[in-house]
């Protein structure tokens, strides 16, 4: 059992980042607290993504020696999520931002109870 977790080690990071940050988004009513565990969730996929395409003793397909390679695809969506990602945090963080101005708080729970008394 050990040594098939060692193997996928890998994998076994990337579902401990999907539950802690999936555990941050549902869990914490803090906003902030909130997109940090978005991010760490999509940290997750990305290693997922990334350690799939993994293929043993194969090189990038730009390098003339023949053999098996490893398919560039996956690498170019994960910078795309990336680029992606980075600016979603960035329009949420301003959204942050924008809350606390109006409300006053990062609580969740306490914006949703000034807009049910209004």
């Amino acid at each position: 059992m050990i040594d098939v977790l060692v193997d996928r080690a890998y994998f076994v990071v990337a579902f401990l980042l999907l539950g802690i940050g999936a555990h941050m988004v549902i869990g914490d009513r803090n906003l902030v607290k909130k997109v940090i565990g978005l991010n760490v969730f999509q940290t997750g996929i990305f290693l997922f993504l990334i350690a799939s395409a993994y293929v043993t003793g194969a090189s990038a397909p730009l390098l003339s020696e023949p053999g098996p390679y490893v398919s560039p695809l996956p690498h170019v969506l994960i910078l795309t999520a990336i680029v992606v990602g980075v600016s979603l945090t960035a329009v949420a963080l301003g959204l942050i931002v924008r809350i606390y101005g109006e409300y006053g708080t990062l609580r969740a729970d306490l914006v949703a109870e000034v807009n049910e008394d209004e």
